[in-house]
């Protein structure tokens, strides 16, 4: 068996520099739970969802990130932080190794439109390895939302999702069932660590690959170590998902070409009849086709 220990922490956070709060709850957490390997924040949880501050990465927060992860010998996935390129920012989570080394950095797909606006959607999947244990790979939030994502994620090997998210709407419920079901369609454990307190509402959940869920946090503070065994991906991928449906597998060995794959195909009539990107009611597209 490969074991290997996340806590996630959904803390109780505003839009503020949270760099402190966050370094005294690793902290405690790391003197209450010395076996934990690796500590997972909800989206934007360093700064809140403004982009007035991003920054070029490497930068002077991402910095202090490393420092942490090093002094206490933690892998860690920050959550997400604003990273400025030129003209464009970008939602990135940094993924930093107990050395305090910056081994990847993904930036988010799928921006929350028409909500999440100013963000350049990042283009490129991440997945890195944990020597000697197995290989991760990381989403955020509205990702998720698209099983193309996570289904990548594992075609690429990945047997750990690790998903920061910032839900403060109603839909926190959905994403509940849809974490679920990325575990599940893909055998993998799926990590959804959200925010609590002004930021959001919390519900973080761990997901093993059958689908099961291992915990389900309430909505305020909490913190969430659980022991993964990975010994569970590799069997339930061989074997089936509870003995049964074998999806990868069927996955691999099909000869379906899906047509709005292909280049140039991603729109069809149906889709665009659904009109612009908008909030509903601020735009004359809100209206149904004729």
């Amino acid at each position: 068996m490969t074991h290997f220990a996340v806590a996630g922490l959904q803390l109780e956070l505003t839009a503020q520099d949270n760099l402190e709060i966050v370094r005294s709850e690793m902290e405690r957490l790391k003197r209450r739970f010395p076996w934990v390997d690796m500590v997972v924040l909800g989206e934007l949880s360093l700064r809140g969802p403004q982009t007035s501050n991003a920054e070029p990465l490497p930068g002077p927060l991402e910095q202090s990130l490393c420092q942490v992860a090093r002094d206490l010998k933690l892998w860690f996935v920050p959550g997400s932080i604003h990273e400025r390129v030129g003209d464009h920012i970008y939602n990135t989570a940094p993924v930093i190794d107990p050395g305090g080394q910056v081994v990847a950095r993904y930036r988010k797909m799928f921006p929350f439109l028409p909500y999440e606006r100013g963000i350049t959607p990042g283009t490129e999947f991440v997945v890195f390895d944990v020597p000697k244990v197995g290989r991760f790979g990381v989403s955020i939030c509205y990702d998720m939302w698209f099983p193309e994502t996570t289904r990548t994620l594992a075609w690429m090997g990945a047997e750990v999702v690790i998903h920061p998210t910032m839900t403060n709407t109603i839909d926190r419920d959905l994403e509940l069932s849809i974490a679920r079901t990325n575990a599940a369609v893909n055998q993998c454990w799926f990590v959804d660590v959200n925010c609590a307190g002004r930021l959001g509402n919390g519900r973080s959940l761990v997901v093993a690959p059958d689908g099961s869920v291992v915990h389900q946090a309430g909505t305020g503070y909490e913190v969430i170590p659980v022991e993964m065994d990975l010994g569970l991906v590799r069997r339930s991928r061989r074997r089936g998902l509870l003995g049964l449906g074998q999806p990868l597998k069927s996955f691999r060995d099909s000869e379906v070409v899906f047509p709005q794959y292909q280049p140039g195909q991603a729109s069809s009539p149906t889709l665009r009849q659904l009109g612009a990107m908008a909030v509903p009611g601020l735009a004359s597209t809100d209206e149904e086709p004729g």
